[in-house]
């Protein structure tokens, strides 16, 4: 039950800043074109972003993290000491991973932030916030 709910949570918590970063990634965008965007229009952009990019984001995201969490799961069984590290990582590859294999695949860019290298690091760091979650849902407390 625990891995399911570290998962769950590690899904959750990836796609919500994945989505944040998308957000402020496309607004980045128009305001190097001289707009000017207020506080509450990024909020706005959050927002819209996190509760309508779910039926085709989130459903890649669980799938990139649960093919990364398992690859990770198979090593720290013989290395427990890089747990933290494992998952992290695991976490930050898969999500860069996710887009540079749907541009492969598709031979376009489905979100505009990550056509740059720093729109693809903010999405590896949303997966890094996931692998971390999930780290921390799973561990087995110390006997005491």
């Amino acid at each position: 039950m625990r891995v399911a709910v570290g998962y769950a949570a590690a899904v959750a918590v990836t796609y919500l800043l994945g989505t944040l970063f998308i957000s402020q990634g496309n607004l980045s965008a128009v305001t190097a074109m001289g707009f000017e965007i207020s506080l509450s229009d990024r909020l706005g952009a959050i927002i819209h972003d996190a509760s309508h990019m779910y039926d085709i984001y989130l459903p890649l995201v669980a799938i990139a993290l649960l093919i990364a969490f398992s690859v990770a799961a198979l090593v720290i069984k013989f290395l427990p000491d890089l747990r933290l590290f494992g998952y992290c990582l695991a976490g930050f590859v898969g999500l860069i991973a996710l887009h540079v294999i749907l541009k492969a695949v598709l031979g376009l860019t489905g979100i505009a932030p990550t056509r740059e290298v720093s729109g693809l690091l903010w999405q590896g760091i949303a997966g890094l916030a996931g692998g971390l979650m999930f780290h921390f849902y799973t561990k087995i407390p110390a006997a005491s």
